[in-house]
């Protein structure tokens, strides 16, 4: 069985559509990226390569993971061509170009995606350092014991995570670090923002007071029969002192009501079908009405409580409307920060040729923009060229971790055995919980 850490990448945070500059360099000879003056280098770049590979890999494989030998692939192509069902009868065998094709593909989704978690965590700790953030070993290791703990019920288990993941110790204290750094930095945006003060709260219910109105709720007992006879039948036992279960078990067709003595509790206007709804909200209390005929047959029914309708005070709606307030107080500081978080770094991105991606600065202008203008993708949409069939966040693909996996664009994720609870998300726009490797694709 599998499970996750609770690791949600930065995807989340590259949802807007980016303008890409046509400029950069200054990437040295051993890295594929520099982010203002820290280089990726191509080993680090390699080896999660490796693990992207290895979390491609369906479960239950035993072939060795490999990733694609580019530019000529020939070993992949030898590889693919060994699995390869004999062609029937009259049709043509895949060609070397397809085969080629297809590793080329598969070697393009897993380096975007690589080259978009290390981007990415890079960009994350630039920020932290920035805003004198700072994440003590103290804190990753109280974190990673506590999320091992709920994923691992042994060491074994866990070191067995590794092996099959490809990654080591260092790799899982970088995840947990930028996790606890993406708190942080989303802790500090909006714990100003989010205050809001009693003024904020009366405008807002003023606006909203019907929002906050209590209508008027009727307890009913009804008898459904299919025919005006039937519903004649059943008013008359009434009439005659039967008590109403007993005449709901005798004539009533609605099972679903039957199975409570014929009760209806806390109807409001406009619930149920409109014949009988306007027949309900005419009648007195302890009145017996109908027949009422519907598109479902004839309702005999009777009041049997009725409450008032009531206009909530302030003061009762006053810890609803602060909570409301101060989720849509951080959500505007988050997408504030996102937009600046989002130019700032990428300004500060280039990447070696080879290794360009949309979140570099030197990435090509798109040809075309197809998303219409003001529109904003929602969260966790890929980002803009990313390779299409990587999963998006919180949507992981068959046999991948069921939560924690981060969006297209970062390194796969090699999932622990299932049955860690997954934490809950950040709130929509929020620094995303980055340090997760990639997910399986």
């Amino acid at each position: 069985m599998k499970s996750t850490f609770r690791f949600l990448a930065l995807g989340a945070f590259f949802v807007l559509a980016l303008v890409l500059a046509a400029c950069g360099g200054g990437v040295p000879g051993n890295g594929v990226v520099r982010v203002d003056d820290e280089v990726v280098k191509r080993s680090t770049f390699d080896h999660w390569l490796r693990v992207a590979a290895m979390a491609s890999q369906q479960p239950g494989t035993a072939q060795a993971a490999s990733v694609p030998d580019a530019p000529d692939f020939k070993r992949c192509i030898a590889g693919k061509r060994r699995t390869l069902p004999k062609p029937a009868r009259g049709q043509q065998p895949v060609s070397d170009t397809q085969l080629k094709s297809q590793c080329n593909q598969e070697y393009g989704q897993l380096r975007d995606q690589v080259l978009q978690f290390l981007i990415q965590a890079e960009w994350l700790q630039g920020e932290a350092r920035d805003q004198d953030i700072e994440v003590s070993q103290k804190e990753i290791n109280t974190s990673f014991q506590r999320q091992k703990k709920q994923s691992f019920p042994t060491d074994a288990e866990y070191k067995n995570f590794l092996k099959t993941s490809g990654m080591s110790q260092q790799d899982i204290f970088l995840r947990v670090k930028l996790d606890l750094v993406s708190d942080k930095i989303r802790k500090k945006v909006t714990e100003e923002e989010g205050k809001v003060t009693d003024k904020q709260i009366s405008d807002y219910y003023a606006k909203n007071k019907k929002r906050f109105a209590q209508p008027e709720r009727r307890d009913l007992q009804v008898v459904l029969t299919k025919t005006a006879a039937r519903a004649q039948a059943a008013r008359r036992a009434l009439g005659q002192g039967q008590a109403f279960p007993a005449v709901v078990r005798r004539f009533s067709v609605d099972q679903a009501s039957k199975r409570n003595r014929g009760g209806l509790v806390g109807v409001i206007p406009g619930q149920q079908e409109k014949a009988l709804d306007k027949a309900a909200f005419a009648a007195r209390l302890n009145q017996i009405g109908g027949p009422v005929k519907t598109p479902f047959g004839y309702y005999i029914f009777r009041v049997n409580k009725i409450t008032p309708a009531r206009q909530q005070t302030e003061k009762q709606v006053e810890g609803t409307i602060r909570q409301l307030l101060k989720s849509q107080n951080e959500q505007k500081a988050l997408n504030d920060f996102v937009k600046k978080f989002q130019k700032k770094w990428k300004d500060r991105t280039n990447c070696r040729k080879g290794f360009i991606i949309d979140t570099c600065k030197n990435a090509p202008k798109p040809k075309t923009n197809t998303t219409p203008p003001g529109a904003v993708p929602q969260q966790g949409a890929p980002p803009q060229g990313a390779p299409q069939g990587a999963p998006q966040q919180g949507v992981p693909p068959q046999g991948a971790p069921p939560q924690g996996a981060p969006p297209q664009g970062a390194p796969p994720q090699g999932a622990p055995p299932q049955g860690a609870p997954p934490q809950g998300a950040p709130p929509q726009g929020a620094p995303p919980q980055q340090g997760a490797p990639p997910p399986q694709p």
